[in-house]
């Protein structure tokens, strides 16, 4: 089945709001680094739908969320762009062993929620853009 562009833009919008609703639920039973991996998934589904609306209807194999965003046109500020930066660092270090331990360190109830309100803001950002 092909789906046409409008489908395609709307599969990754819901798809990244049911991994919204999955960090939520992670965050709110304390299992802080799987939430800030899955919101690493949610900016990055939102970005795949942004690349389909500018770009093409296959967005590229990239997690970096900052390359994700050059390639599919997005003007973003630096604040945006430090932002995107730690949020793709959620991806490799919730992933990778030897980053686990550290990682998991981090992930304080108050480092997590502040990031979550990070990936918030932005999924809310990017969204006003996508539904226009």
């Amino acid at each position: 089945m092909v789906l046409s562009k409008e489908e395609l833009i709307k599969y990754w919008i819901d798809s990244s709001d049911n991994d919204f609703r999955a960090m939520i639920h992670l965050l709110e039973k304390g299992d802080f680094t799987w939430s800030l991996f899955i919101g690493h998934l949610v900016i990055e589904k939102l970005l795949k739908a942004w690349y389909v609306q500018s770009i093409s209807d296959t967005p590229p194999f990239i997690h970096d969320l900052v390359r994700l965003s050059e390639k599919g046109g997005l003007s973003l500020d630096e604040d945006q762009k430090d932002i995107l930066d730690t949020i793709s660092a959620f991806n490799l270090r919730a992933r990778y062993d030897d980053y686990k331990m550290e990682f998991h360190r981090k992930c304080s109830k108050e480092f997590t929620e502040k990031w979550v309100d990070n990936i918030k803001e932005f999924r809310e950002w990017i969204k006003k853009r996508l539904l226009k």
